[in-house]
């Protein structure tokens, strides 16, 4: 990875570590992801921008591969999200395919912005929820 965008990354990740996502995973109508660690086994919770389409639930993580969420569902796609203070179980499936910027455009402004202004390489993931999201 170019030094430029390693940097961007690391930059990234600290201030989103420490001072984002712990105030951003208290607030109830805030999205947030939670994968099961593949290490530890234990819940991991990412508070994430994206937009319920049906019975799924999209989403673009900026770092692909690199980010942690994206490397826990590589290992267990078994997940749950909080969408406007409701969990729902579902399974996250990772979509190289997809094109990341023309996704970008159909989920939250705030979020898109800040995927392109600070992600390095694009991913997208869809969550199937479980019994449509009816739970």
């Amino acid at each position: 990875m170019p030094r430029l965008a390693d940097l961007r990354f690391r930059a990234a990740t600290t201030v989103q570590r420490r001072l984002a996502n712990p105030l951003m995973r208290r607030l109830p109508l805030h999205a947030v992801l939670e994968t099961t660690g593949r290490t530890s086994g234990l819940p991991r919770r990412t508070p994430v921008g994206g937009r319920r389409v049906g019975d799924s639930f999209w989403l673009v993580s900026e770092f692909g591969e690199r980010s942690q969420y994206v490397r826990n569902i590589r290992v267990d796609p078994r997940v749950r999200v909080r969408i406007r203070g409701r969990w729902y179980e579902g399974t996250a499936h990772l979509l190289p395919d997809d094109d990341p910027v023309a996704r970008l455009r159909s989920l939250p402004r705030l979020n898109s912005a800040a995927v392109r202004v600070i992600g390095t390489q694009l991913l997208t993931v869809r969550v199937d929820l479980a019994d449509g999201g009816r739970r």
